[in-house]
């Protein structure tokens, strides 16, 4: 089914392989992830996530094939997004969400499609949102994370920048936030003064935002410890250029801490 573009949500295309059969759903946002995101399907269906939560794949548009419907369908996935429209992480994400806050969902929780993240926990973070937190994420960096084989500038950018500039901003520590493993209630996502639904929100602008809202409406957030491994060589797998991608993320990180992305300045 095609939806067209409305306020706030790209166009996309939508095929739904089966009904909503749980309370909870996980968006894997991606483009262009080859064999990374078979290989976390295929993990997440031995770790039977398909029965915690409905799998939604929100591609961003991808052209290698890694959608294939075959592969979809035999490691459980529930829906498949497809992105017509503009943008890139944000967009899909926004995608994701309005499907699933249209479908019922009580919490959402994204996680990344290139295999880094530890998609046998997604028990844990439906487990936080049952006992009442809005937002849940997830940390490679508290007692019982793991972080294998982390790039050492991105190491060092998000333990003495970017994390210490959001627990700033957030008014609550938080130690890996630029991490997308993370879970959102959908009480969270529906306040008139969060509205995740907007425009403004094209690349890494959202999870940025969404790190921080929370805590300043009063919403309960936490961390629990997740696993995220990086290769031990060759090319690492990110949507992220050193030199741009990084100098778009601080100047996400600084408005964001100035409230620029609040609804009533955006």
């Amino acid at each position: 089914m095609l939806y067209e573009r409305q306020a706030g949500v790209p166009r996309f295309m939508c095929t739904e392989y089966r009904e909503k059969s749980k309370d909870y759903a996980l968006l894997i946002p991606i483009i262009n992830e080859g064999d990374r995101i078979r290989k976390e399907l295929e993990r997440a269906f031995a770790h039977r996530i398909h029965e915690y939560a409905d799998i939604a794949v929100c591609d961003g548009g991808s052209t290698d094939g890694c959608t294939a419907e075959a592969m979809l369908l035999g490691t459980g996935v529930n829906t498949l997004l497809v992105k017509q429209d503009a943008g890139r992480q944000g967009a899909q994400l926004r995608m994701g969400i309005w499907w699933a806050l249209q479908r019922g969902y009580k919490g959402i929780l994204t996680i990344d499609g290139n295999n880094k993240d530890s998609i046998e926990d997604v028990p844990r973070f439906i487990e936080k949102l049952e006992e009442g937190y809005d937002l849940v994420q997830g940390s490679r960096f508290i007692k019982g994370g793991k972080a294998v084989n982390t790039p050492l500038i991105r190491l060092l950018s998000v333990r003495l920048i970017h994390a210490p500039v959001i627990s700033l901003t957030a008014h609550q520590k938080f130690t890996d936030t630029t991490n997308a493993y993370r879970a959102y209630s959908a009480a969270y996502l529906r306040d008139e003064r969060v509205k995740p639904l907007r425009d403004v929100f094209m690349t890494y602008e959202l999870l940025a935002y969404l790190s921080v809202r929370a805590t300043q409406l009063g919403y309960r957030a936490c961390e629990i410890p997740v696993a995220r491994a990086y290769p031990p060589k060759g090319k690492t797998p990110t949507k992220i250029s050193f030199l741009k991608g990084n100098s778009e993320l601080m100047k996400i990180l600084l408005k964001n801490a100035f409230g620029a992305y609040a609804p009533d300045r955006s």
